[in-house]
C-alpha cells in the first residue's frame, strides 16, 4: 500500500476530522513534512500511527496544522469603522443584546478586542461573545489571557490601561473581559453554525483554505445571520462571489446580509 499524501489526508480526517483536502495542498503538505521530519519520524503511516498512541504529538500535529497568527485590534482602522459605525448600527437594529459569533478565534485576541470595542457603547454585563476554535490548545491559551507585547501594541491606550495588568514583559488581561467570552471548540467544514447571529467576526483565515471551501463557509455566514447581520472579515481576504452569495457590500471588509 503506498502511504502517499491522499492516504494521509484520508487518516487524518479519520483520526481528527479535520479535513486537510479543504487546505491548499502545496502549503499544507508543506508544513507537515517539515513537522514529520522535525519528530524524526519516517513516513506518513508511523507518523499516524504515533497520532494515535501518544496525546502530546497529536497535540502538537492539531496545533501546528491550524494557523495561529492573531494580535489585538489587527488593522486598527477596521476597528475604527466598526466603533464608530458598524456596533452603533447594531445595537440601532436589533438593541443592546446582540449575538456575535467570533469564528476561528485563535488565541482569543478578537474575541477580546471585540469585547472592549463594545465596551464604549455598552456596559460589559450586556455584552457576550460566542468565540470557536477548532483547536482547544489556542482556546486553552485563550482562556489563561495572557499575551505578549507585540500582541497588544494597536489596543488603544485608555482600553490597555483599563483592562490590562502588565506581569514581567507581559499582558494579563482582566477577568472582567474574560468573563465576557464563551470559548468552545468548532470545525468550520464540518459543525453546524449558530443562528440569527447579529455579528460574524472571522478575520485572516479563509487565506488558508481552497476557493471552493472558502465559498462553502462564506455561503454558511450568510445563512448563520440574523436579516440585517454583519459579517467582518480580515484585510487579506474579499468575498469575489458576495452578490451571488446574497451579501450587500458595506465597506472594504464588512458585508451585510439585506433585511
Amino acid at each position: 500500500m503506498a502511504y502517499d499524501y491522499e492516504w494521509f489526508k484520508k487518516a487524518v480526517y479519520d483520526l481528527t476530522k479535520i479535513d486537510l483536502s479543504s487546505y491548499k495542498q502545496n502549503q499544507m503538505k508543506r508544513r507537515i513534512d517539515a513537522l514529520i521530519a522535525k519528530n524524526n519520524i519516517n513516513g506518513y503511516d508511523s507518523y499516524v500511527n504515533e497520532l494515535k498512541n501518544n496525546t502530546k504529538l497529536f497535540e502538537e500535529f492539531v496545533n501546528y496544522l491550524t494557523i495561529n497568527v492573531s494580535e489585538f485590534y489587527r488593522n486598527p482602522e477596521q476597528w475604527e469603522t466598526l466603533d464608530k459605525e458598524i456596533i452603533p448600527e447594531l445595537i440601532k437594529r436589533y438593541g443592546r443584546r446582540l449575538k456575535i459569533w467570533s469564528a476561528a478565534c485563535s488565541t482569543g485576541d478578537e474575541p477580546y478586542s471585540l469585547v472592549m470595542c463594545m465596551s464604549r457603547h455598552l456596559s460589559l454585563n450586556e455584552i457576550n461573545i460566542e468565540a470557536t476554535d477548532i483547536d482547544k490548545q489556542v482556546i486553552a491559551k485563550a482562556k489563561m489571557g495572557l499575551y505578549n507585547e507585540k500582541s497588544v501594541k494597536a489596543v488603544p491606550s485608555d482600553l490597555k490601561n483599563k483592562y490590562f495588568t502588565k506581569v514581567g514583559t507581559s499582558y494579563q488581561i482582566s477577568e472582567d473581559i474574560k468573563a465576557r467570552v464563551h470559548f468552545k471548540e468548532h470545525n468550520l467544514l464540518r459543525d453546524k453554525y449558530p443562528v440569527m447571529q447579529h455579528m460574524i467576526v472571522c478575520r485572516n483565515v479563509l487565506i488558508y483554505f481552497t476557493e471552493e471551501a472558502k465559498e462553502e463557509i462564506f455561503r454558511k455566514y450568510e445563512k448563520s445571520l440574523a436579516p440585517g447581520g454583519i459579517l467582518f472579515i480580515g484585510s487579506t481576504e474579499q468575498i469575489i462571489t458576495y452578490k451571488e452569495i446574497g451579501f450587500v457590500r458595506k465597506g472594504s471588509f464588512f458585508y451585510q446580509k439585506p433585511g
